[in-house]
């Protein structure tokens, strides 16, 4: 047997040290303890049709995209749309339904490949019309205003307001050039020293979206610094504002005259902007130069309690007031006598919209992605007052349907017919 005598009891020092052992573990165990029966009462509550509740609408920045994401689940309330988040948050658009309906109908009676319309208030950003159609790919209209198309001639009001930012041209500078007015071959656009050549005011040019013109301004004026600095003001290259959808436009920083050239009349193809930016740039202009950011939304309710939103925000001023008027005037001659005239004229040639004035560019360049013929068209209107300004597009495959200048008298008609 053991001599119990020999066997030595525990000191203090060490039972001390035991007891803070103990409390250390427990420490750390009960936390860990409290987060494994959380999470397995979480477990278990979805694996028996009770899900947590899910974060509340986010007001801020990414409420534009949250309310694009349930656009397509909106429903008619009166005279409005409107949308319930999966939180129970109820979002009212600031969509004009009868607007958005008149242009979905028109593209899909002319069963377009591709087809979007945005509209939006110039003074405020509120997005009026936000809507397209595709007997190709009925998913596409999704995100069709969020990616990247060749932005082809809408660019000459980049190229125009650069030039008279810096006061190298006004409204009634006249250009000569050699070659066609649509000719896209910048080479031979220099005017013969001898004379003999075509020439035509810079106003003029902008509606009948003459390439040698403003491949020349772009080359022999603005030149590549200009033009770069030009981009920054209007958006490329950089996001527009975080948490919109969108992806950031791009504009290349050309070096030759050749290159200038291309860039300046829109013919570049790597030069590609969103239809979205294309529509805050069509708006800034309207706007006496100031760009605005895109609202989807007016009214946020939460437990049929309305919630406050942030007030308009101004993203960037893209020209003087004095630009914006100059701009306004050279884009006024698109419909009345440029390359938009025809879709703003019954088929006995009467003028449509009559009593409103429009200032519209056109854009048409081919394109990959999706592969066809892409047809532009930016406007305002009324044009000494903008109430409402647009983009739209469509892109047509070898056989043309309709052009988006058609598409755009469609949206100005609904909206001053509805008394807008």
């Amino acid at each position: 047997m053991y001599d119990l005598k020999h066997l030595s009891s525990p000191s203090r020092t060490e039972n001390r040290r035991g007891l803070i052992l103990v409390s250390l573990l427990a420490l750390f165990l009960i936390p860990l303890a409290v987060l494994v029966i959380r999470e397995g009462a979480n477990a278990y509550s979805s694996w028996h049709g009770q899900p947590t509740a899910p974060a509340p609408v986010s007001l801020g920045n990414e409420l534009f995209g949250t309310a694009s994401s349930l656009l397509p689940t909106a429903q008619t309330t009166g005279d409005g749309l409107s949308a319930t988040a999966v939180d129970g948050t109820v979002l009212h658009y600031s969509i004009i339904p009868v607007l958005q309906q008149r242009v979905q109908r028109y593209l899909q009676f002319y069963q377009v490949p591709y087809g979007l319309l945005i509209a939006l208030e110039p003074e405020t950003g509120r997005i009026l019309a936000l809507t397209g159609y595709s007997n190709m790919t009925p998913d596409w209209t999704h995100e069709a205003a969020y990616q990247l198309y060749p932005m082809a001639s809408l660019f000459k009001m980049v190229t125009a307001a650069a030039a008279l930012e810096n006061g190298l041209i006004n409204p009634n500078t006249v250009l000569e050039f050699r070659g066609s007015p649509i000719s896209e071959t910048p080479s031979s656009w220099d005017p013969r020293p001898k004379g003999r050549n075509s020439q035509m005011d810079v106003s003029q040019a902008m509606g009948k979206s003459c390439n040698p013109v403003y491949g020349r301004i772009a080359s022999d004026l603005v030149g590549s610094e200009g033009l770069k600095a030009a981009c920054e003001r209007f958006g490329f290259n950089r996001p527009l504002l975080e948490g919109l959808p969108t992806r950031t436009s791009l504009a290349p920083t050309p070096t030759t005259a050749h290159d200038l050239r291309l860039m300046g009349s829109g013919l570049e193809h790597s030069l590609q902007v969103t239809p979205l930016h294309a529509a805050l740039i069509t708006a800034g202009i309207a706007n006496n130069g100031v760009m605005m950011s895109p609202r989807l939304v007016d009214r946020v309710s939460r437990d049929n309690q309305q919630q406050p939103l942030p007030p308009p925000r101004e993203l960037n001023r893209v020209a003087s007031p004095q630009v914006a008027g100059d701009l306004t005037r050279m884009l006024s001659s698109t419909v009345t006598t440029g390359t938009s005239r025809r879709a703003f004229r019954n088929p006995q040639g009467k003028q449509l919209l009559a009593s409103v004035t429009v200032a519209a560019k056109t854009g048409s360049i081919d394109g990959t992605n999706p592969k066809g013929h892409y047809s532009w068209f930016a406007a305002y209107a009324p044009a000494e007052k903008p109430r409402i300004a647009l983009v739209a597009l469509v892109i047509n495959g070898d056989r043309w349907r309709i052009k988006a200048s058609q598409v755009g008298e469609q949206a100005l008609d609904a909206f001053f017919k509805a008394g807008r």
